[in-house]
């Protein structure tokens, strides 16, 4: 279950006419980190899963398209399903050494973590 975010931080309510709130969105990412300064982490999880395996790969830093447009290339090149939530990749299966090299090739940064 996700949380969501209110459009509004801090601010309940103010007199000032000409007011205009100021978001932390606004200043936030204006793009994508180049490859070689993503910092990924890879790692085998089946929690909540009903014992199945998936794949996460997290801390990418970028655009949502970008994030998918890296999902859907992991996808194609393990020949399986996932999908892409909460700013994580989760690749269907245990494939944390294929996508490792597969990230590596690409110039990522990338770790296997977990156990």
């Amino acid at each position: 279950m996700t949380k969501k975010r209110q459009k509004y931080s801090g601010i309940v309510y103010s007199t000032n006419e000409t007011f205009e709130y100021q978001s932390d969105e606004d200043a936030g990412q204006v793009g994508t980190l180049p490859n070689s300064r993503q910092d990924l982490r890879v790692m085998l999880d089946k929690k909540m899963r009903g014992g199945k395996v998936v794949t996460l790969v997290k801390g990418f830093t970028g655009t949502p398209a970008d994030l998918s447009a890296l999902g859907k290339q992991l996808k194609q090149k393990c020949g399986v399903g996932g999908s892409v939530k909460d700013e994580m990749i989760l690749i269907q299966g245990d494939f944390r050494q294929r996508i490792l090299q597969i990230l590596i090739d690409a110039g990522y940064r990338v770790k296997i973590s977990g156990g």
